[in-house]
């Protein structure tokens, strides 16, 4: 038989993990993992939000590579496409609006990002969308040359001390340690390409940021796991799925010391 989970139910499960009232949550979720519940996606948002209280703020990642001819998204979409059908893909290619581009970093953000009240940060390729107190705080500022670092919401929500909510995913997705990559003495960079409108037209726009690579994610959120005090990474199941809860600040921080010692210095 088939059991749907509801608001009650998700909302016990994440206070029970350690969610905090009144307090800042960056979410990255699998809904599929959580099973099937009672209204859907929605229902998982007014979860969260009742774990945090009315003084609480819910953000997530609202992504979007695929305006970019310098994403895997977009050379995957290419490959083995001629050059007359590569021009048509480009000219098809729609600029970034924050107010309808889709999410592609899953269904829980993009129902984030349609909820009245909801705002979203301005950025291209790795925008944000927060609901709650603090939103505003985080969203706004979002520097178009920054995807993930010290003019972007990531490093906002470092300010703030929030809390990281994986749920139903894994470290390979956790989009805190990219301000790690930030944070590393001298950063390799390298240019970035994407749509966008800019003084009314449409057209590319090329900037220069950090290389970002989420290769070793998974192994990072590992060692980040083992190495930490017992309890810095909570762990524990929320209706069907395996949740880990965790400081934001203190994953930046042991990320940002992890990665000149794994990573190839040229």
């Amino acid at each position: 038989m088939n059991v749907h989970h509801d608001e009650a139910r998700l909302t016990a499960h994440l206070s029970d993990l350690g969610v905090q009232k009144g307090g800042v949550l960056l979410v990255h979720a699998s809904v599929r993992a959580i099973g099937a519940t009672t209204g859907g996606p929605a229902t998982v948002v007014r979860a969260l939000r009742g774990a945090l209280g009315p003084a609480g703020t819910l953000a997530v990642p609202t992504f979007t590579p695929a305006n970019s001819d310098t994403s895997p998204q977009y050379l995957e979409r290419v490959r083995g496409l001629d050059e007359k059908e590569v021009a048509e893909l480009r000219a098809a290619m729609a600029p970034f609006d924050p107010e309808v581009t889709p999410s592609t970093t899953g269904l829980l953000s993009e129902t984030v990002r349609q909820m009245p009240g909801a705002i979203r940060s301005e950025h291209p390729q790795t925008s944000f969308a927060a609901l709650g107190e603090e939103a505003a705080k985080i969203i706004e500022n979002h520097h178009l040359d920054c995807h993930l670092g010290e003019d972007s919401p990531l490093a906002r929500l470092y300010d703030l001390h929030a809390q990281v909510l994986l749920l139903g995913v894994g470290f390979n997705v956790c989009t805190t340690f990219h301000l790690a990559e930030y944070r590393v003495p001298h950063p390799v960079r390298r240019p970035y390409n994407c749509v966008v409108t800019l003084d009314g037209q449409r057209q590319w726009w090329t900037y220069e940021d950090v290389a970002l690579d989420d290769g070793d994610f998974a192994a990072l959120g590992a060692d980040f796991e083992r190495a930490s005090p017992v309890g810095t990474v909570r762990t524990g199941r929320v209706c069907s799925a395996t949740a880990r809860l965790f400081s934001l600040r203190k994953a930046a921080n042991f990320a940002q010391h992890w990665l000149p010692d794994h990573r190839p210095t040229s």
